[in-house]
């Protein structure tokens, strides 16, 4: 695939693994030969200027306070771009963030914002708290034949999926992972996992994207 110019992929830069995601993007571009950057993005001017966007993982209620109180302007912006095709990444909160509905699996129905964009329910907290935290080899057809070590912390499980939406993970009937044209989500952390094909897979939907967009 070639590419005429760099690619500037944005990472939403409210809360969580901003520098490990920005990491994780760096080496899947060096590692892919491609020419680019990965930089924080927290103003509207910076999303609507990005060639994809990676929603973070961290504490999805504190990124949806933080960007409604303080940084209010974004989340509409996250949502234009996103619903115009922007290819998008969300891992753990951002995939709570991305979806149409999201229980937590303690308190229940909650008052957080969300975009609803990806057209799935996911439930918080799904394998319990911080202290339930585990890893597991993961089957994900998409990135190839080797497994992938999913880093589970706090994560949401997806109980359901809408009719555009395919499943690309699953943990024996437990949906970790799906894609939705142009927007990718995962329940797990790549970011943290020392391996960048999931960040390689959405590099690969940019790429696609801006050549469609020509």
């Amino acid at each position: 695939m070639s590419v005429k110019k760099d690619l500037s992929i944005g990472v939403l830069a409210v809360q969580g693994d901003i520098e490990e995601n920005i990491a994780a993007t760096r080496n899947a571009l060096r590692e892919m030969d491609l020419t680019g950057d990965a930089k924080k993005v927290i103003y509207p001017e910076q999303i609507e200027r990005v060639d994809g966007l990676i929603l973070p993982g961290g504490e999805s209620t504190v990124v949806s306070n933080l960007i409604k109180i303080q940084h209010g302007g974004i989340f509409q912006s996250i949502r234009k771009v996103i619903s115009n095709g922007l290819p998008t990444l969300g891992t753990c909160a951002g995939m709570i963030m991305l979806s149409k509905r999201a229980y937590d699996r303690v308190i229940g129905e909650t008052s957080q914002q969300l975009l609803g964009i990806l057209d799935i329910e996911v439930e918080r907290n799904a394998f319990g708290r911080q202290s339930d935290s585990f890893e597991l080899d993961l089957d994900i057809s998409i990135i190839g034949k080797v497994p992938f070590r999913g880093i589970f912390i706090r994560s949401p499980v997806v109980k359901r999926v809408g009719n555009d939406v395919n499943i690309i993970a699953k943990i024996d009937e437990k949906i970790v992972g799906v894609r939705q044209e142009n927007i990718l989500a995962t329940s797990f952390h790549p970011e943290l996992a020392g391996d960048t094909r999931i960040h390689g897979e959405f590099i690969n939907c940019i790429i696609k994207h801006k050549q469609k967009s020509k």
